[in-house]
């Protein structure tokens, strides 16, 4: 097969569906943004992915034959290999999907399926932060907390497809409970969703802080409402933050400690609000919870530098390496 210009990346997440037109030197030609339908089931989902493709090929002044393939990074435990979506907890119906089978029957174009996380990392590994290694270890905190692993220049994803699953790695045996129904996984004590329970609570009992100025009761207290509330200096966010950061430090360490990488890669939403709060500490933890600290510097720790196109960007990158 002759190599094609373009590549097609998806990023599809809980509220929204990016698609993307990239060209095999990893730029952005044209892209198109739907909501992810809340019902109707994954039929309705692969739909709304097909119409994303459509449009953007549209928009793009292009057809289907010059796309060389397509990438889509999904939640949850993917198996690559069969583009199936197997299990993910922010899509209740997301069980056993032939994805990837789907539309390629649809698009008429071949499809490669993996894990957002997964996605993201590889993106940033091909065309962002991770330039030069070959061996890079993302962790996004969220919602949860999303891991990836680059192994020798290829995406490492382990024989059932739930490799760098870091989040649920255990670093407070005593700790809360996490959603997967265990306690003290890192999600539990390290995510967006622990700090806000951490926040709501300290409020309860009285701690004083700006967030009641700026938040409601029902509001989600959002990554970057947190980031305005450290720049005034409050106590409590300031607290809550720093040991947000110490238990990602812990955890980026271990998984150090477990595989040697060149780089870890930190990133997401709450990572590029607060990361002149959050990333010294991760920095110091790295440091204590390290073996090898003799050679610390030898281990580059960044912040992905490309943002919400991560995911499509990935995704394209992931399709040329898979069809190109």
């Amino acid at each position: 097969m002759a190599k094609k210009d373009y590549f097609i990346g998806v990023d599809l997440g809980g509220t929204k569906v990016l698609a993307a037109i990239v060209s095999a030197k990893g730029k952005v030609k044209a892209e198109a943004k739907s909501r992810t339908p809340a019902e109707g089931g994954p039929a309705v989902v692969i739909g709304t992915i097909v119409e994303a493709v459509e449009q953007v090929v549209k928009t793009g002044g292009i057809s289907l034959s010059e796309v060389g393939g397509i990438g889509i990074g999904t939640p949850g435990v993917v198996d690559t290999a069969t583009g199936y979506a197997r299990y993910a907890p922010n899509l209740a119906f997301w069980d056993e999907v032939p994805l990837g089978p789907q539309l390629e029957s649809k698009l008429k174009r071949p499809v490669v399926v993996g894990n957002d996380v997964d996605v993201s990392t590889y993106g940033e590994y091909a065309l962002g932060a991770g330039g030069g290694c070959k061996s890079v270890v993302g962790i996004f905190p969220g919602t949860g907390i999303g891991g990836a692993l680059i192994l020798n220049g290829q995406l490492h994803t382990g024989a059932r497809g739930s490799a760098a699953e870091i989040g649920h790695m255990v670093l407070a045996a005593d700790g809360p409970l996490c959603g997967c129904g265990r306690r003290g996984c890192a999600e539990a004590v390290a995510s967006r969703t622990a700090i806000e329970r951490d926040l709501r609570t300290a409020i309860r009992f009285g701690r004083k802080t700006v967030l009641t100025d700026m938040v409601t009761e029902d509001d989600r207290i959002r990554s970057g409402t947190l980031a305005q509330a450290a720049a005034q200096g409050d106590p409590l966010v300031l607290e809550v933050l720093y040991r947000t950061g110490s238990y990602l430090g812990q955890l980026a360490a271990s998984v150090v400690n477990l595989i040697d990488p060149e780089m870890v890669i930190f990133g997401g939403g709450l990572i590029e609000a607060c990361a002149d709060q959050l990333m010294p500490t991760i920095r110091g933890a790295i440091q204590v919870h390290l073996i090898n600290r003799l050679d610390m510097d030898k281990l580059r720790i960044e912040v992905a530098t490309l943002g919400d196109h991560a995911g499509v960007l990935g995704a394209a990158m992931l399709a040329r390496s898979r069809f190109d």
